[in-house]
């Protein structure tokens, strides 16, 4: 029995320190894992999305973080001489083996500045073509609400991967409904 009681009470001091030390490191190391996102995920997606705009800023430097409901949003402004032309952010919608995450561009008057593809597990050949210039460039400059053609809209699918481009058009809708709020916060005479 004693040695029971000293085996738990050794497994609930490893427990402890070992608890301890996973969130001195997950709080230490943060903002290094914030920048790698922001960097190496967020950052191309954002210069696709505004790659035929003429701005001058940083947008990840001029990130803006607004409260919309319950969730935080992290806004990527593109400015001209320091007048927001444009703003990306991120949405997410299901596809046929998980979550595509799109960044979406929108312009003030609310039509699309464009979209990249962040984030996705979409089967290699077929449904990852959804990251492919041949579709995200067909949202270059589309007014909402977007549809594929099948449905009456202008963005051609991605053949035998439908469900994938209905995520991508689903993520994007989802973003442009936010917009207003964004447009409030964001586009202030």
């Amino acid at each position: 029995m004693r040695d029971m009681i000293k085996m738990v009470v050794v497994l609930t001091a490893i427990t402890a320190v070992s608890s301890l030390a996973l969130s001195y490191i997950n709080d230490a190391t943060r903002a290094a894992r914030e920048y790698q996102l922001l960097k190496y995920v967020k950052e191309p997606s954002i210069k696709a999305v505004f790659a035929k705009l003429d701005y001058n800023n940083d947008p990840i430097k001029d990130r803006i973080t607004l409260k919309l409901g319950k969730e935080g949003k992290t806004i990527f402004p593109a400015k001209k001489d320091g007048h927001i032309i444009a703003v990306a952010y991120d949405a997410a919608a299901a596809g046929y083996h998980g979550e595509i995450e799109v960044m979406v561009g929108i312009k003030p008057d609310g039509t699309l500045a464009g979209i990249g593809i962040m984030r996705h597990s979409e089967t290699p050949g077929l449904g990852a073509r959804v990251a492919e210039p041949s579709f995200t460039e067909q949202f270059r400059n589309a007014k909402p609400p977007v549809k594929l053609s099948s449905e009456g809209g202008t963005i051609n699918g991605i053949s035998g991967a439908t469900i994938s481009s209905k995520g991508v058009i689903t993520a994007v809708n989802e973003a442009l409904k936010l917009f207003p709020e964004v447009k409030k916060e964001v586009f202030k005479p």
